[in-house]
């Protein structure tokens, strides 16, 4: 049976410098970990998982806690995760807590039972406990989402921003009576969107009316009920800001069956490029996230993180893009 020696004397370097490589430390020169990869496929080597979780107290794997995993949004996030952990060693385990503070409690325990060796999470809300993951010293990075009063690593993009930009874009395009569709209340991005919207319209010197602002669930099913809500009372609407990608689809959904015409009559934008959106006719404007950037760059923090448990707690935040389609063109004078 191959040992770490063999690969060591293989490579030309130490033992240590191959465990190193090979427990996905980020402190080994570029060259010597080329070096070790290389023999490792050469040698056709497999570590001893068993002996390494013995040794370190804890798996190789990683929990990846995310709220709806039916959200092509969390389909790239994950992806960029896992292509992030097998970088440095480790397997994802996937969890979807469906936004549900019980389902994720539970999840949470079985990473602690089962010595996880860190968590990835999308919380639930703004109020969701992490407490016992902090307190056991497990790696913990929050992602798409944050806790305010909970020091640890976290990777975001910049929503207040990007719905500004998909606001600013609509006022641009001579909308004024622009609705925003956002999410929960209880919800840090949800709120940011929506203070992103404020924001673009004081730009223009306009008034924020609420009877426009509607908040949802960041489902297909909420973004369908708020844009009928709007319709149905009577509400002036010539654009919609939806704040994530399936409250997006509920909304234009909506509109479509009641015959509204887009971007005739109601102008549309999304935040989240949906795969699909330049297949939509017309074609659908959107906010971007980078969210296999958001998942790889977990990835790096927690990788970091276990590495360098005293280190003091990031905050990354990403920019998103304006990708303008035909759903937002400008009005006709």
């Amino acid at each position: 049976m191959l040992k770490i020696q063999d690969v060591a004397r293989h490579a030309g370097v130490s033992a240590a410098t191959v465990s190193r490589v090979l427990n996905g430390r980020s402190t080994v020169n570029p060259e010597l970990a080329a070096r070790v990869h290389s023999a490792v496929r050469e040698l056709g080597y497999r570590p001893n998982g068993v002996a390494r979780n013995l040794r370190r107290r804890q798996t190789t794997l990683w929990a990846v806690l995310i709220s709806d995993v039916g959200n092509p949004f969390f389909t790239s996030l994950v992806r960029g995760v896992e292509d992030g952990g097998r970088q440095f060693g480790y397997s994802v385990v996937l969890c979807n807590t469906d936004e549900n503070r019980a389902r994720e409690a539970e999840y949470i325990a079985v990473a602690l039972a089962d010595n996880m060796a860190g968590v990835i999470i999308s919380p639930a809300d703004d109020s969701t406990d992490i407490s016992a993951l902090v307190a056991a010293g497990t790696a913990v990075v929050t992602i798409d989402r944050e806790l305010a009063e909970t020091e640890v690593d976290a990777v975001l993009v910049d929503n207040e921003k990007g719905a500004e930009m998909a606001t600013a874009h609509l006022l641009e395009s001579g909308y004024r009576r622009i609705a925003c569709i956002t999410g929960p209340r209880r919800m840090s991005t949800a709120m940011r969107r929506l203070r992103g919207y404020q924001r673009a319209l004081r730009a223009f010197g306009l008034p924020s009316d609420r009877s426009l602002v509607r908040h949802a669930d960041f489902r297909e099913e909420g973004g369908y009920s708020a844009m009928a809500a709007l319709l149905d009372e009577g509400v002036e609407v010539d654009a919609v800001f939806a704040a994530n990608n399936l409250m997006t689809v509920g909304a234009v959904e909506c509109l479509t069956e009641r015959g509204v015409a887009i971007p005739a009559q109601v102008g549309v934008i999304g935040f989240d490029d949906i795969p699909w959106a330049r297949l939509f006719r017309p074609g659908l404007s959107t906010v971007r996230q980078p969210t296999y950037e958001l998942g790889r760059a977990a990835a790096q923090l927690l990788a970091d993180r276990i590495d360098n448990p005293a280190k003091p707690a990031a905050r990354m935040v990403l920019q998103t893009e304006l990708h303008p389609r035909e759903s937002s063109s400008p009005r006709a004078c």
